[in-house]
């Protein structure tokens, strides 16, 4: 939210002589974050008039409207004759009074102007557009002054336009809505200086009348609880916005539109109470407040025709919906260049319906940002007042007497505060008495009296046997104070940050890393190494990734848990496998024009507990049990971790060295190999098989076991997939299930045999279904003792082997540890191992 100093000023009695570094100070240590502090008379520099424009000539022959202007700037230029400017602008007449910047200024940006010769002609200075000025993004046409501006030629525009000012901009925080408004911020630099506050939500308003302002129905008071309106007849259509208002919206980043709209953004920045201005002659009938039908139809101003849905709230007349409240008005009762009669509304709506539809419609107007922070419901009333009042003295108005007034607001509920929990919270000394000063300063009703079953008997100011208890009832702009943690939050904002004091506790002392995160680690370093990048993926998915993955109607990961309030309506889920957000960002990148990539993540998965039931309710005012917390973790989904790799491209590069090499699922299953390897599994425990899972190709996937249970899936993915989701032919995966994975325990260190090896290789032929990873477990198991390691090197098939034949040629190294093995020992090891593979598939060597 941005704001001008001068703006504030009308309702703190801030000092003369404030410097900005105080004030952004001030405004920090209430918790107020404090965006950027600009001082406006410091960004515009040199001679900056007021001109009037005596004449104006027309230069043609150019590919846009040029206009020679010859403008009276008094004595600012230092001879008194009128000033040459030439100018693009179209919106001023000879007679109206601008803004010009002189040879030797500069505007911001560090744009420096001087005289030179354009468009055939010399030009000296500039007249400014509020854009150039920094004033708003207005380039449309330049600044006019309005006939009631004093201000003469000559004169210093600083004033005029603004430039004298000192604007705040602040990011609120979502519990503090009333921060979003010149009332709250004024509220809060009175806390801060310690200086009077007048208050504009205290403004006397007259109440409803009997008769209404207008026949209005509210059918659901739980989305909206208030609804007030007022009649304006006889507004003056061409009445401008007055300077004033138009250069303080514009400040606070809103554009000027009608004077009737313009006075509700002006009321909404003002007081925080966001409004609506509706053309009453464009009214069919009563209006009607309730929930939307779903399917109905609304275009909103902005020209997008929306669909509701049931827990939008609208504003209807006899021809249907008409506003979508609280968030945006609709085509067909704007106020438009001709109204006369203006309705004004002012209600009170549900934040957490105004926060959903928002979102639901991607729709974040600057009342719908209040309306989910929370706003006064004691302000319709007087920002209705407010508005009738400022629509009559500029546009001519006539206010009628009825005022619509429906009020099923309920009051605050009290919170009863122990007068010491604050002191005992943070650590600092706070009396009762100042407890209750901090917390009637921030607007709350306080009563005292005397908890007797209290464990602290001995408390200051109190009774023998009882402890001092507030009952505090927080004013109607603070929803956010519900619970005694929320007020004793105020307390310490006020009193000061700075007081509370900084002291670390003593770190107890640790065990080091567990056994999982050293794991986690290991697998993540591991991936590394190989050459893939780690990518951290939102685990968000949206209701189509399993029909976009091809997974069976009956897969369990199709059922996903929906999240209450997602932050994207196109993606409530939460994801059940790695692959989809995974290879969501395989494709960003491709189309970026990265062709080979190799990426990884490791993460949580989410598996809903069908009949877990709801978490059971804890409150702030003492820690749950364990059998609480035992409850609400049984609620949980199910949440394993997993790791994923997705390949593109070659993973060896074509040079000069030679051709390289695509990936492929050989790759995929090696980086399964490789996250096994990490997590400390022997090669013996594991085993390689074909399986049929998607969303891989059916025969291009491999299933990972560890002592025969499945823990993961590798190979190339399904073509219908790789189409479905626009990814590169042959993009090849894998995806384990890291929790699955059994812990390794205490490995033993190797020992190093210092004995050189025998080295022998053979070739295998076998039938083409064959996995080789069974080969490779069968000469494993046939060598004994003396096989160091074992690994495949080439697979090859022809006619010659005959038609399903294919050849494995294998690398078997042979060790002893204490001895260096002799050609007999190594040949017998290496027949062992071919005659086991022989009478498990019958296997036969190449060549024999």
């Amino acid at each position: 939210m941005r704001v001008s100093v001068s703006w504030l000023r009308e309702y703190v009695d801030l000092p003369a002589d404030l410097d900005p570094a105080d004030l952004e100070r001030a405004l920090v240590d209430l918790g107020i974050e404090v965006e950027s502090l600009v001082d406006l008379r410091a960004t515009v520099t040199g001679p900056l008039v007021v001109g009037e424009v005596r004449e104006i000539e027309e230069l043609t022959g150019f590919k846009k409207p040029i206009r020679f202007c010859r403008v009276d700037v008094g004595d600012a230029n230092g001879t008194g004759e009128l000033q040459e400017i030439v100018c693009g602008a179209r919106n001023f007449a000879p007679g109206d009074r601008v803004v010009v910047i002189l040879p030797g200024g500069v505007l911001p940006g560090d744009f420096a102007i001087g005289a030179r010769k354009t468009y055939g002609r010399n030009s000296h200075g500039m007249i400014c557009s509020a854009k150039e000025l920094g004033l708003g993004d207005d380039h449309s046409g330049i600044i006019v002054l309005g006939g009631d501006n004093p201000a003469k030629p000559g004169d210093d525009a600083r004033p005029v336009v603004g430039l004298d000012d000192v604007v705040v901009e602040v990011e609120i925080t979502p519990d503090r809505g009333y921060q979003m408004s010149v009332r709250g911020i004024a509220r809060e630099l009175a806390h801060a200086f310690g200086v009077p506050f007048r208050d504009p939500g205290l403004v006397p308003a007259p109440g409803g009348t009997p008769r209404p302002a207008y026949p209005v129905e509210v059918r659901d008071p739980v989305g909206c609880d208030r609804f007030v309106a007022r009649m304006v007849r006889g507004v003056d259509p061409t009445a401008r916005t007055p300077e004033w208002m138009s250069r303080r919206l514009t400040v606070a980043g809103i554009r000027s539109i009608s004077l009737p709209v313009d006075i509700t953004n002006y009321v909404m920045v003002e007081t925080g109470q966001p409004m609506h201005a509706f053309d009453a002659d464009r009214l069919v009938g009563g209006l009607v407040v309730r929930r939307a039908e779903p399917g109905e139809k609304l275009t909103t101003l902005d020209g997008v025709t929306r669909s509701l849905a049931a827990e939008d709230m609208v504003i209807c007349d006899e021809t249907g919906p008409i506003s979508l409240a609280a968030v945006m008005g609709g085509e067909t009762s704007e106020v438009v260049a001709g109204t006369t009669t203006v309705l004004f509304e002012a209600a009170h709506w549900d934040a957490v319906m105004v926060g959903r539809t928002a979102r639901r419609h991607k729709l974040f107007s600057e009342a719908a940002k209040r309306w989910e922070r929370g706003v006064d419901p004691a302000l319709p009333l007087v920002a209705v007042e407010r508005a009738v009042r400022l629509l009559a003295e500029y546009g001519g108005g006539v206010a009628d007497a009825e005022i619509l007034d429906i009020d099923h607001v309920r009051p605050s509920a009290p919170v009863s505060l122990p007068a010491d929990l604050p002191g005992r919270r943070v650590g600092v000394d706070y009396p009762p008495a100042r407890v209750v000063a901090l917390l009637e300063q921030v607007g709350c009703t306080v009563s005292q009296g005397v908890d007797r079953l209290a464990e602290d008997p001995g408390a200051v100011g109190v009774a023998a046997g009882g402890q001092a208890v507030l009952t505090v009832v927080p004013p109607s702009w603070r929803p956010d104070l519900t619970d005694p943690a929320d007020l004793v939050e105020e307390v310490v904002r006020l009193d000061g940050y700075d007081r509370v004091p900084s002291v670390l506790p003593t770190a107890p002392p640790g065990r080091g890393l567990t056994v999982t995160q050293r794991r986690h680690r290991a697998v993540a370093r591991a991936l590394a190494e190989q050459g893939y990048v780690e990518v951290l993926a939102q685990p968000f998915v949206a209701p189509g990734l399993a029909d976009q993955l091809g997974l069976p109607a009956d897969d369990p990961r199709r059922v996903a848990v929906r999240l209450a309030n997602p932050l994207s309506e196109e993606e409530p889920l939460l994801r059940t496998t790695l692959l989809g957000p995974l290879l969501g960002i395989l494709k960003r990148n491709v189309g970026r024009g990265h062709r080979d990539l190799a990426l990884y993540e490791t993460g949580l998965v989410f598996h809903p507990r069908p009949d877990a039931g709801p978490a059971p309710a804890m409150g702030v005012e003492q820690r749950p049990s364990d059998a609480d917390f035992a409850a609400a973790d049984a609620t949980l989904p199910a949440q394993p971790r997993h790791v994923a790799v997705v390949l593109a491209g070659d993973v060896e590069p074509t040079g000069w060295w030679g051709a390289g090499r695509p990936a492929s699922w050989a790759d995929a299953v090696e980086a399964g190999r490789t996250v096994l390897a990490a997590a400390g599994i022997d090669e013996h425990r594991i085993v390689v098989r074909a399986a049929e899972h998607a969303p891989w190709h059916p025969g291009r996937c491999a299933q990972l076991l560890v002592d025969d249970a499945v823990v993961g899936y590798a190979g190339e993915l399904h073509p219908s997939v790789l189409a479905t989701l626009e990814l590169p032919r042959r993009t090849a995966a894998m995806e384990l299930d890291l929790d699955a994975v059994p812990t390794a325990g205490i490995v033993p260190a190797p020992s190093v045999s210092g004995f050189p090896p025998a080295l022998i290789d053979v070739a295998l032929v076998v039938d083409d279904a064959v996995p080789a990873d069974e080969v490779r477990r069968a000469l494993v198991d046939g060598a004994g003792e003396l096989l160091e390691s074992v690994r495949l090197f080439d697979v090859y098939a022809s006619a010659q082997l005959g038609e399903g034949r294919k050849s494995l040629a294998y690398k078997l190294t042979f060790r002893a540890p204490d001895r260096t093995l002799t050609v007999e020992e190594a040949v017998a090891a290496r027949d062992a191992a071919v005659a086991t593979a022989a009478s498990r598939f019958g296997a036969t060597l190449r060549g024999a």
